[in-house]
Protein backbone atom coordinates (compact mmCIF):
# COMPACT_ATOMS: atom_id res chain seq x y z
CA UNK A 1 0.00 0.00 0.00
CA UNK A 2 1.25 3.49 -0.79
CA UNK A 3 1.01 6.38 1.65
CA UNK A 4 -0.81 9.58 0.81
CA UNK A 5 0.50 11.66 -2.08
CA UNK A 6 2.12 14.31 0.13
CA UNK A 7 4.54 11.82 1.70
CA UNK A 8 5.88 10.83 -1.69
CA UNK A 9 5.62 14.15 -3.49
CA UNK A 10 7.86 16.19 -1.19
CA UNK A 11 11.27 14.57 -0.93
CA UNK A 12 14.22 15.75 1.07
CA UNK A 13 16.90 16.41 -1.55
CA UNK A 14 20.67 16.43 -1.18
CA UNK A 15 23.51 17.33 -3.52
CA UNK A 16 27.08 16.22 -2.86
CA UNK A 17 30.25 17.60 -4.40
CA UNK A 18 32.88 15.58 -6.21
CA UNK A 19 35.73 15.19 -3.71
CA UNK A 20 38.26 13.79 -6.20
CA UNK A 21 37.61 10.20 -5.12
CA UNK A 22 33.80 9.98 -4.93
CA UNK A 23 32.26 11.70 -7.97
CA UNK A 24 28.66 11.87 -6.77
CA UNK A 25 26.27 13.23 -9.39
CA UNK A 26 26.82 16.69 -10.87
CA UNK A 27 23.21 17.18 -11.99
CA UNK A 28 20.81 15.03 -9.98
CA UNK A 29 19.82 15.12 -6.31
CA UNK A 30 19.62 12.22 -3.92
CA UNK A 31 15.92 12.07 -2.98
CA UNK A 32 14.66 10.80 0.39
CA UNK A 33 10.94 10.10 0.55
CA UNK A 34 9.79 9.60 4.14
CA UNK A 35 7.03 7.07 4.86
CA UNK A 36 6.63 6.51 1.11
CA UNK A 37 5.36 2.95 1.41
CA UNK A 38 2.82 2.07 4.09
CA UNK A 39 4.05 -1.14 5.70
CA UNK A 40 1.68 -1.09 8.70
CA UNK A 41 0.10 -4.45 9.29
CA UNK A 42 1.99 -6.16 6.48
CA UNK A 43 3.31 -9.58 7.50
CA UNK A 44 5.76 -9.41 4.58
CA UNK A 45 6.98 -5.83 4.06
CA UNK A 46 9.82 -7.07 1.88
CA UNK A 47 7.37 -8.52 -0.65
CA UNK A 48 5.25 -5.36 -0.58
CA UNK A 49 8.25 -3.15 -1.46
CA UNK A 50 9.54 -5.58 -4.11
CA UNK A 51 6.09 -5.69 -5.72
CA UNK A 52 5.91 -1.87 -5.74
CA UNK A 53 9.29 -1.49 -7.43
CA UNK A 54 8.57 -4.22 -10.00
CA UNK A 55 5.13 -2.78 -10.81
CA UNK A 56 6.85 0.42 -11.89
CA UNK A 57 9.50 -1.30 -14.00
CA UNK A 58 12.46 -1.20 -11.62
CA UNK A 59 14.45 -4.42 -11.96
CA UNK A 60 17.27 -6.41 -10.37
CA UNK A 61 15.37 -6.33 -7.08
CA UNK A 62 17.49 -7.42 -4.11
CA UNK A 63 17.13 -7.99 -0.35
CA UNK A 64 20.08 -7.32 1.92
CA UNK A 65 21.58 -4.64 4.10
CA UNK A 66 23.85 -1.80 3.04
CA UNK A 67 27.59 -2.31 2.69
CA UNK A 68 29.62 -0.86 5.58
CA UNK A 69 32.06 0.81 3.17
CA UNK A 70 31.58 3.72 0.79
CA UNK A 71 30.63 2.59 -2.69
CA UNK A 72 28.71 3.89 -5.67
CA UNK A 73 27.38 2.83 -9.05
CA UNK A 74 28.67 4.87 -11.98
CA UNK A 75 26.48 3.38 -14.73
CA UNK A 76 23.06 3.04 -13.07
CA UNK A 77 20.71 4.75 -10.62
CA UNK A 78 19.42 2.87 -7.55
CA UNK A 79 16.40 2.87 -5.24
CA UNK A 80 16.48 1.52 -1.68
CA UNK A 81 13.71 1.14 0.86
CA UNK A 82 13.88 0.03 4.46
CA UNK A 83 11.57 -2.95 4.98
CA UNK A 84 12.49 -3.64 8.61
CA UNK A 85 14.59 -1.91 11.22
CA UNK A 86 16.46 1.37 11.08
CA UNK A 87 19.79 2.51 9.65
CA UNK A 88 22.03 5.52 9.60
CA UNK A 89 23.53 5.79 6.13
CA UNK A 90 26.25 8.17 4.98
CA UNK A 91 25.52 9.42 1.50
CA UNK A 92 27.97 11.38 -0.63
CA UNK A 93 31.21 9.96 0.78
CA UNK A 94 33.22 11.16 3.78
CA UNK A 95 32.09 14.77 3.29
CA UNK A 96 28.46 13.87 2.70
CA UNK A 97 25.51 13.58 5.08
CA UNK A 98 24.47 10.92 7.57
CA UNK A 99 20.76 10.25 7.18
CA UNK A 100 18.62 8.16 9.52
CA UNK A 101 16.17 5.88 7.71
CA UNK A 102 13.30 3.77 9.03
CA UNK A 103 10.85 1.22 7.65
CA UNK A 104 8.78 2.70 4.82
CA UNK A 105 11.37 5.29 3.81
CA UNK A 106 12.57 5.25 0.19
CA UNK A 107 15.85 6.72 -1.07
CA UNK A 108 16.64 7.20 -4.76
CA UNK A 109 20.33 7.57 -5.54
CA UNK A 110 21.49 9.05 -8.82
CA UNK A 111 24.46 7.32 -10.44
CA UNK A 112 27.74 8.25 -8.77
CA UNK A 113 26.30 8.85 -5.29
CA UNK A 114 28.29 7.13 -2.56
CA UNK A 115 26.48 5.29 0.19
CA UNK A 116 27.70 3.45 3.30
CA UNK A 117 26.00 1.98 6.36
CA UNK A 118 27.21 3.75 9.51
CA UNK A 119 25.02 1.83 11.97
CA UNK A 120 21.83 -0.21 11.90
CA UNK A 121 19.50 -2.24 14.05
CA UNK A 122 20.03 -6.00 14.04
CA UNK A 123 16.73 -6.56 12.19
CA UNK A 124 17.60 -4.30 9.23
CA UNK A 125 16.31 -5.47 5.85
CA UNK A 126 16.75 -3.26 2.80
CA UNK A 127 15.11 -3.77 -0.58
CA UNK A 128 16.80 -2.26 -3.60
CA UNK A 129 16.30 -2.11 -7.35
CA UNK A 130 17.46 -0.36 -10.52
CA UNK A 131 15.78 1.15 -13.56
CA UNK A 132 15.99 -1.12 -16.62
CA UNK A 133 18.27 1.33 -18.43
CA UNK A 134 21.84 1.29 -17.21
CA UNK A 135 24.38 -1.33 -16.21
CA UNK A 136 25.20 -2.36 -12.65
CA UNK A 137 28.75 -1.77 -11.44
CA UNK A 138 30.28 -1.43 -7.98
CA UNK A 139 32.90 1.26 -7.45
CA UNK A 140 34.74 1.68 -4.17
CA UNK A 141 36.45 5.00 -4.68
CA UNK A 142 39.79 4.52 -6.42
CA UNK A 143 41.27 7.30 -8.58
CA UNK A 144 41.07 5.06 -11.67
CA UNK A 145 37.35 4.42 -11.03
CA UNK A 146 36.79 8.13 -10.50
CA UNK A 147 38.17 9.06 -13.91
CA UNK A 148 35.98 6.46 -15.65
CA UNK A 149 32.94 7.44 -13.57
CA UNK A 150 33.20 11.08 -14.64
CA UNK A 151 32.71 9.88 -18.21
CA UNK A 152 29.92 7.36 -17.54
CA UNK A 153 27.71 9.19 -15.00
CA UNK A 154 26.42 11.83 -17.47
CA UNK A 155 25.54 9.04 -19.93
CA UNK A 156 23.22 7.19 -17.52
CA UNK A 157 19.68 7.67 -18.83
CA UNK A 158 16.97 9.07 -16.61
CA UNK A 159 14.50 6.45 -15.41
CA UNK A 160 11.20 6.55 -17.28
CA UNK A 161 9.26 5.80 -14.09
CA UNK A 162 9.29 6.68 -10.44
CA UNK A 163 9.85 3.47 -8.41
CA UNK A 164 6.82 4.09 -6.17
CA UNK A 165 4.47 6.30 -8.21
CA UNK A 166 5.15 5.28 -11.80
CA UNK A 167 5.34 7.41 -14.95
CA UNK A 168 3.93 10.62 -13.47
CA UNK A 169 5.71 10.32 -10.13
CA UNK A 170 7.63 13.17 -8.53
CA UNK A 171 11.07 11.61 -9.07
CA UNK A 172 10.57 11.72 -12.84
CA UNK A 173 9.60 15.40 -12.63
CA UNK A 174 12.38 16.32 -10.19
CA UNK A 175 15.18 14.72 -12.18
CA UNK A 176 13.86 16.02 -15.52
CA UNK A 177 13.87 19.57 -14.13
CA UNK A 178 17.36 19.13 -12.66
CA UNK A 179 18.66 17.76 -15.97
CA UNK A 180 17.30 20.79 -17.84
CA UNK A 181 18.78 23.17 -15.27
CA UNK A 182 22.20 21.47 -15.51
CA UNK A 183 22.12 21.69 -19.33
CA UNK A 184 21.21 25.38 -19.14
CA UNK A 185 24.05 25.99 -16.69
CA UNK A 186 26.54 24.20 -18.95
CA UNK A 187 25.40 26.31 -21.92
CA UNK A 188 25.71 29.49 -19.87
CA UNK A 189 29.19 28.49 -18.67
CA UNK A 190 30.27 27.78 -22.25
CA UNK A 191 29.04 31.14 -23.52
Amino acid sequence: MQRDESAWSTPETFRFADDGIIPNNPALSLAVFRDAIDLKGSPDPEHLIEKTFRRHGWVGVWRNGIYPYAHYHSRIHEVMSIARGRACVRFGGPHGAEIDLKAGDVVVLPAGTAHQKVRATADLVVIGAYPPSGTYDLCRGSRAEHAKALMSIPEVPLPSTDPVRGKSGPLVKLWAAETLAAAAQRAEDAA
